[in-house]
């Protein structure tokens, strides 16, 4: 098994043994939205769907990546994800593809295309990896694995820093991002993996070309300390992944930190999220679309179905929340700061 399959495993397990993964800073708690007692609407007029990438939506909810790998749990996992994505209308995005370049068995746990023929799916692949040997084969070959629609190329500095074997040369990556992005013949997307997206970061990627970013902030699932569970195997006293497991920009403070640019970039909220509350929230601020991952791990080991129950429990409280603002689409709330109520 190679070392990226292994740390496939070594996540997974962790997700299950340490619930302290997942923070739940509840960081969307602080912001108010401005009630409505007269909608002067039906809640059955509301229409949460949206277009992204040119397909519909039935809400704006994106599947965050996870995972993949060669074993039979990943495939389970994302079989799983793609069926429910499909039938209720949402888009997927996969974990990270570097695994299948060097062990080609996990590339079955990527080709999700059967199972969601017309669904958005994003192909993912770690942006360093540009300064490790990957270039635009890799990136379309991770593309046309799954059919994607897109590429996410994700930043994650903190968690290679944290990782063991974590590759941390960052320099000049924005200049290969926009190459890729100029190149691949697909969108590309860029993420931060839960630390969030400064506006300076934004703006030199707007700078190279890029249009699609996820904010991607601090406040949900905590990679620097699942990485601190690999890293104390090897020195327990070593609690570099505890220290900074809360390290970065809280999503909602990203949002409203690129509001600058929201008339040049689509944005992508992820980090946090855990309710179609939190949401319609992240919409206000400026989001087209919202990233839910770890809410989805434990039922996508299950059934579809039971992956289907969570994406219909969000819609639902998206839709109400819609309602309740008195907006009978998401185009009516998104990036209005009128509704957001002023603090007490």
């Amino acid at each position: 098994m190679s070392a990226t399959n292994q740390r496939k495993h070594d996540h997974l397990r962790t997700f299950a043994r340490d619930p302290a993964v997942e923070r739940g800073r509840h960081y969307f708690d602080a912001i108010r939205l401005a009630h409505r007692a007269l909608p002067e609407l039906a809640l059955a007029e509301v229409d949460p769907a949206i277009e992204f990438l040119g397909k519909r939506l039935s809400f704006p909810l994106l599947i965050s990546s996870m995972t993949g790998g060669s074993a039979q749990i990943f495939r389970t996992i994302n079989r799983n994800l793609a069926l429910a994505a499909e039938a209720e209308g949402v888009a997927l995005g996969v974990g990270s593809q570097r695994v299948m370049f060097s062990e080609p068995a996990a590339a079955a746990s990527f080709a999700l295309r059967p199972f969601a023929p017309t669904a958005p799916l994003l192909a993912n692949l770690g942006a360093v990896q540009l300064n490790y040997g990957f270039g635009l084969q890799e990136c379309r070959a991770a593309v046309a694995v799954l059919a994607a629609d897109a590429l996410i190329l994700h930043l994650n500095p903190l968690q290679e820093t944290v990782q063991l074997e974590g590759n941390t040369d960052f320099r000049g990556l924005a200049a290969k991002i926009g190459g890729i992005a100029r190149r691949l013949g697909r969108p590309v997307i860029v993420k931060e993996v839960g630390a969030g997206l400064a506006l300076a970061d934004a703006r030199l990627l707007v700078r190279h070309g890029i249009r699609l970013l996820d904010v991607a902030g601090a406040g949900g699932t905590s990679w620097s300390r699942i990485e601190h569970h690999r890293r104390a195997a090897a020195d327990a006293a070593d609690d570099l992944g505890l220290v900074f497991q809360d390290w970065g920009l809280p999503t909602p403070l990203a949002l409203a930190a690129l509001r600058p640019l929201r008339n040049n970039v689509t944005l992508i909220a992820s980090g946090g999220i855990r309710s179609g509350l939190d949401m319609a929230k992240a919409v206000v601020l400026g989001a087209h679309l919202c990233g839910v991952a770890a809410p989805f791990l434990q039922p996508a080991q299950a059934s579809p179905d039971a992956v289907r129950a969570v994406i219909r429990r969000l819609r639902r409280e998206f839709t109400t929340a819609l309602f309740l603002l008195g907006s009978r689409t998401v185009a009516g709330v998104r990036g209005n700061a009128r509704l957001l109520a002023a603090p007490g």
